[in-house]
């Protein structure tokens, strides 16, 4: 898709004729007016920006070369508008070209970032399916690399640089994308990453159960078509042949699925929750060869896993309480405080602000370098879960007792606050 300047071929002897011509014809500006023609119609975007520099300062009575900061305020102004206008025109002409790159180095100044996002995600579409329809492969792989680059290592979109990335890179790419780019953003921003991984993650699972259990004769394909066209999913397919706990046969990489799942606890969406429970219902029937353990608690990956989701859609919501309350209450002080973080989101998450908040107090310190669980900045502000629990008081004590004045504070305006 990249357009090159052989693409649009340009005869610069002809064309410096005809500009001296024009120049002695109808002056300056009507010179310039004709190389900005003539470098617009072949798509010379970087000559263009720079044709419209020297047009818009002759017009303003400014030096064609060299600084401009002596010159009244008013005119730089002007000066100012018609840089910002022709960064528009050269960047979005360079998008089309799919030199996204190059696009964004007139376009990140100029013009508002949604703008440049929902572009990117035009193109990105059309990239993909370029792609899909067997197109040259370098002239779209490369535009599409230039939006990951934009999309996710700059931050403009990390879902759609995760999308491409899943689409053209594959899973274990992505994944590690999401480690080392997605998971230092605020939660908000990691959900819909996290989201995506997890519809990707649940539809190769899906096909590659489908595959193997119905090679193997153990899901007849009248019902595997009927779970498809219901919608079921992999929890269906796995309450179809009794949740293959007895089998040893792997689907899908343990690493991956693992990742996933730890991704997936910024999410809320009922959606997402469903998949993840599904996920890691798999995850609990794996070969214990492969039923890796995770940091606390989440030792037991499968089963914590699968409790921490499914409580947030209503099931089994007491035992997932009672589960991860004993493991805050049994893990050491280097553990605990993530346990208890994992207890708190949990509880604020099921409306339970109260205990929330006694899950909260009852966390000690980070013991050595540990840092304090990811989970933990998805919780509500604690004067709010006070607030929501009418135990303002019970969160004014406990301040008084860190020297934490501040919270105390707020605390105390708030609930004045009805």
């Amino acid at each position: 898709m990249t357009e090159s300047t052989t693409d649009h071929p340009l005869d610069t002897a002809k064309l410096a004729t005809e500009l001296a011509t024009t120049q002695q014809a109808a002056g300056a500006d009507a010179m310039l007016g004709r190389l900005e023609e003539t470098l617009r119609h072949h798509r010379r975007w970087h000559g263009l920006f720079d044709a419209r520099l020297l047009r818009a300062r002759l017009a303003l009575g400014l030096p064609l070369v060299g600084p401009v900061a002596e010159a009244a305020a008013d005119l730089r102004g002007r000066l100012d508008e018609q840089t910002i206008a022709a960064c528009r025109e050269v960047g979005w002409g360079l998008f089309e070209d799919g030199q996204i790159a190059g696009g964004w180095m007139y376009l990140r100044a100029s013009v508002d970032q949604q703008e440049v996002v929902d572009r990117l995600r035009t193109l990105t579409d059309k990239l993909l399916a370029e792609v899909a329809a067997g197109a040259d492969d370098e002239a779209s792989y490369q535009p599409l690399q230039e939006v990951v680059q934009l999309a996710l290592w700059e931050g403009l979109d990390p879902t759609l640089g995760i999308r491409v990335m899943l689409a053209v890179q594959g899973t274990c790419n992505a994944i590690t994308a999401y480690e080392q780019s997605v998971a230092a953003l605020p939660p908000d921003r990691q959900a819909p990453v996290a989201a995506l991984l997890v519809e990707h993650l649940h539809g190769e699972l899906f096909e590659s159960l489908a595959r193997d259990l119905e090679e193997r004769g153990l899901l007849p394909a009248a019902a595997l078509a009927e779970i498809r066209t219901s919608g079921g999913g992999v929890a269906a397919v796995l309450a179809a042949v009794d949740g293959l706990t007895q089998d040893a046969s792997i689907h899908l990489d343990a690493s991956h699925l693992q990742a996933v799942l730890r991704f997936a606890r910024v999410c809320t969406d009922p959606a997402v929750l469903t998949q993840a429970v599904a996920l890691a219902s798999y995850a609990c029937r794996l070969p214990e060869d492969f039923r890796y353990p995770g940091d606390p608690p989440f030792t037991d990956f499968g089963t914590a896993s699968r409790f921490f989701y499914a409580a947030q859609l209503g099931h089994d919501v007491d035992e997932a309480v009672a589960w991860f309350r004993t493991a805050a209450s049994e893990a050491d002080q280097y553990d605990a405080p993530a346990a208890w973080d994992t207890l708190a989101v949990l509880l604020a998450r099921l409306g339970r602000p109260a205990q929330a908040l006694e899950a909260v107090l009852a966390r000690p310190a980070e013991q050595g370098p540990a840092q304090a669980s990811p989970l933990a900045a998805t919780l509500p502000p604690l004067v709010e879960l006070a607030h929501a629990a009418g135990a303002g008081d019970t969160l004014r004590a406990a301040c008084l007792e860190r020297d934490d004045l501040i919270t105390f504070a707020a605390s105390l305006a708030r609930d004045a606050d009805r």
